[in-house]
């Protein structure tokens, strides 16, 4: 394996780096409460940024991602990367890729999607029926996919009649909503539950990476903190508490970021990576966790001020441990799909 950068994909990196960083400042997101950053959207698509993904592959999505993930941008990249542009480009005809791919290229179309935990959704002749509670950035998409209680994808259009958004808060401002079905006609997209499978290990991936940069950016918060502020006479650096907290964080924040690699390296080489998907995932809902527990803390009083940038690292690390599967779920779910591996080699 190697997970060095190809020179597009570092290139990416780079240009995604320079404009969350400009762009993405702690006033700005104030400004903008819970809703998305319509300027900084429109920047990254101006750049090119998600139709790159289809060149750069799920591995320079990561990599986009974890610099999105050190700002807590509000924006739907990962969303729209993963149910949108590479969900389309994998597995629809070449009419939908035609048809749907230019918009989701250059932002003016937004795709999000509704996966529910234990089949929320049914399918009857085409017609789409069912609620589910919360999708992330269901308010700026235009284009939902939908998974069935028969692992079956469908691609809704958000304004069809049959659809309802009602705006939901959840524990970061991710534009999320509760997605009512009544109905409506759904587009099918890729045949039988592999292309589920396929999208939900993708998506999984993406947002480990996400949650890497959630806590790379928390650390980085931590580690300017402790160095400046001063008890008893020196820095809160020095003391060996906030060193081996930090540390075990740190140690915590690359395990995250390695096995989102290794699945997202592994789906661009086209091996199987479901396995490592979830590995990935457990670690960034359990790991993750940890981290942006450990940022609040080690700002001490401050780490306690709901307005302090630090706290909304702590809120999406919170919001990305349960997103797709909490860590006991996803350990659970890997432990089926070894066994069954175990079962079917054996047979």
């Amino acid at each position: 394996m190697d997970f060095t950068p190809s020179e597009e994909q570092a290139a990416a990196q780079g240009l995604a780096a320079r404009i969350f960083g400009d762009l993405s400042t702690h006033e700005r997101m104030v400004a903008a409460g819970t809703g998305t950053d319509a300027g900084l959207w429109k920047e990254l698509c101006t750049a090119g940024l998600p139709g790159a993904v289809e060149d750069i592959g799920l591995l320079g999505l990561v990599l986009l991602l974890e610099e999105q993930g050190r700002t807590t941008a509000q924006v739907p990249l990962a969303v729209t990367c993963v149910y949108g542009l590479l969900a389309v480009a994998e597995h629809g005809t070449a009419e939908q890729r035609e048809r749907l791919l230019p918009g989701l290229r250059d932002g003016t179309a937004v795709a999000t999607g509704a996966f529910p935990a234990r089949g929320g959704v049914k399918a009857v002749g085409g017609a789409l029926y069912g609620v589910v509670p919360w999708v992330p950035w269901l308010r700026d998409a235009t284009h939902v996919l939908v998974a069935d209680a028969e692992r079956e994808l469908w691609i809704v259009e958000a304004a069809a009649p049959g659809v309802t958004v009602v705006p939901v808060e959840t524990t970061a401002p991710w534009s999320a909503g509760r997605l009512v079905l009544d109905g409506v006609r759904g587009e099918s997209l890729g045949t039988g539950p592999g292309a589920c499978a396929a999208v939900l290990a993708a998506s999984r991936t993406a947002f480990a990476g996400l949650q890497a940069g959630v806590c790379a950016g928390s650390l980085a918060r931590v580690v300017q903190h402790t160095t400046t502020r001063e008890q008893f006479g020196r820095p809160l650096s020095t003391n060996q508490g906030v060193l081996l907290r930090a540390a075990d964080a740190h140690m915590d924040t690359e395990a995250i970021r390695v096995t989102a690699y290794e699945a997202a390296w592994r789906r661009d080489q086209q091996l199987e990576y479901e396995a490592q998907a979830l590995t990935a995932a457990w670690w960034g809902s359990e790991a993750g966790r940890r981290v942006v527990h450990v940022g609040q803390h080690l700002h001490g009083g401050t780490g306690a001020d709901l307005d302090h940038p630090v706290h909304r690292h702590f809120l999406w690390g919170r919001q990305l441990d349960a997103y797709l599967g909490c860590g006991a779920e996803l350990l659970e779910e890997l432990g089926v799909l070894i066994g069954s591996d175990r079962t079917e080699g054996t047979s």
